[in-house]
């Protein structure tokens, strides 16, 4: 029952109620106490002045009479005693209790002091403590002392019971309350539960509705950010499989449709040829795709700089060229360098990889007789390589795609060139590993560039 969050909550919220009213009772007695003290100090001291002025105002055959009536004060004891230490009066403030006067306060009070302090009890006269002020007085020159006790115990008692039961409303309306508000607090977790088990079911259509503005609203836009995030991913991995499943069918199909004509048919020697011609084509694009998944794998798991040290980037870019020249001789390209001298911190053959997929790229989709502009120059500490084709280009809308598994901007090109759509995929898996960045521009029909921030210093490898 406890591991319910609204009852530990709850707990939580009644137990601090209930130390803070305990600690307010203790303070509310204390300062009432202390208040009370002093003012009854004062006013037993002026009603001790009062009584003592009637007694020394009084004729001898009144004293008597002066003397009974002058105790008689309600809600005090007043104890009148001679030089002997008998009692000439007592009047009991309608108390049972006595008030025993000890040697040493009988001395000090007749000796013309004002005693304050407490009474002194006994065994015999047992009593809880009280408050004592004695006054000196002098009738017909003999000395007497004048002993005045409140019926404190009495007030602070009352005042006691009455805190208590304030303090025990208070702790029933706020227990109440604090009910009410936990179930305010508790409710919206409750739901992030419950999605959060739906989720884990693979709903991730949840959205969860909320207005509050506090850590309980940032949590529940926090849940629907990751719910979204989720739900992308669900759809990339879908269309990721459907991708693979779609660019391993095809070659399939068509190394199963030749191999089966090539066993069924009687064909020419050049048509025989033509065939298996087509199915090594077809099984060495199964192998690129293959290669080409398992390195994107790869990549997207492991983020360690294998072989890291410090190259001339710009001789690296030349040589990427220099091997795609069947490509660019193929389509009469002359491709134009302008590479700076730049040296680089990063692992040598994975970005050889990068400008290989790059400049391969660029040809691909480049006019015949068109352009290939590659240029490498220093920013600061960033190297920039920027690599520019003239071809059709790539529509806006499809631009934020591009570096997306299996995605082709233009899906007419598949019959056209040969491609898995994962080259840029993986150009950018190895430039983020350098903590580098690459973005594409495009203008359809004119031309289209990609551009890649490499840092040049040690801090390009993991941190």
């Amino acid at each position: 029952m406890t591991r319910s969050l609204y009852v530990r909550t709850v707990l939580i919220f009644i137990a601090a109620v209930i130390i803070s009213l305990v600690f307010s009772f203790v303070l509310a007695i204390h300062m009432y106490s202390s208040n009370v003290t002093t003012l009854a100090e004062e006013q037993m001291i002026a009603q001790g002045k009062k009584i003592i002025s009637e007694l020394t105002e009084a004729s001898p055959e009144e004293l008597a009479t002066v003397v009974g009536n002058a105790v008689e004060v309600p809600g005090l004891r007043v104890k009148i005693m001679d030089a002997e230490g008998r009692t000439v009066g007592y009047g009991d403030g309608g108390s049972k209790q006595r008030t025993p006067i000890s040697k040493a306060q009988l001395d000090l009070v007749l000796q013309g002091g004002i005693y304050r302090g407490t009474v002194a009890y006994t065994k015999e006269h047992p009593g809880p403590a009280a408050l004592l002020i004695g006054l000196p007085f002098q009738l017909s020159d003999k000395p007497y002392a004048l002993y005045i006790t409140p019926e404190l115990y009495r007030i602070l008692d009352m005042f006691r019971k009455f805190t208590l039961t304030v303090l025990g409303y208070v702790l029933v309306a706020g227990s109440l309350l604090i009910l009410l508000a936990a179930r305010y607090i508790v409710k919206p977790v409750q739901r992030l539960t419950d999605a959060t088990k739906r989720m884990a079911k693979g709903d991730f259509g949840i959205v969860l509705e909320s207005r509050r503005k506090d850590e309980i609203g940032d949590l529940t836009e926090s849940f629907n950010e990751m719910a979204g995030s989720l739900r992308m991913l669900d759809k990339l991995r879908s269309d990721f499989v459907n991708n693979v499943a779609h660019e391993i069918q095809s070659p399939l199909t068509s190394i199963a449709g030749f191999s089966k004509a090539l066993r069924t048919k009687t064909m020419t020697e050049e048509g025989r040829k033509h065939y298996l011609t087509i199915i090594e084509e077809e099984s060495q694009r199964l192998s690129r795709l293959s290669a080409n998944l398992l390195r994107l794998s790869v990549l997207q798991q492991d983020h360690e700089l294998h072989n890291p040290g410090f190259f001339r980037l710009d001789e690296q870019i030349r040589r990427s060229v220099i091997a795609s020249e069947p490509q660019w001789r193929a389509k009469d390209i002359e491709p134009e360098l302008e590479l700076a001298d730049v040296t680089v911190y990063g692992d040598p053959d994975s970005l050889e990889q990068v400008w290989h997929n790059l400049i391969s790229n660029g040809i691909k989709f480049a006019e015949r007789q068109g352009e290939i502009a590659i240029t490498l120059r220093q920013e600061e500490d960033e190297a920039v390589v920027e690599i520019r084709d003239n071809g059709r280009g790539i529509g806006e809308d499809e631009l934020q795609h591009i570096f997306t598994p299996f995605y082709k901007a233009d899906q007419a090109r598949d019959y056209a060139v040969k491609g898995n759509g994962l080259g840029l995929s993986i150009a950018k898996e190895i430039i983020d590993m350098h903590h580098g960045s690459i973005e594409a521009a495009s203008e359809p029909g004119v031309q289209t560039s990609f551009t890649v921030r490499l840092p040049i210093g040690r801090n390009s490898g993991p941190v």
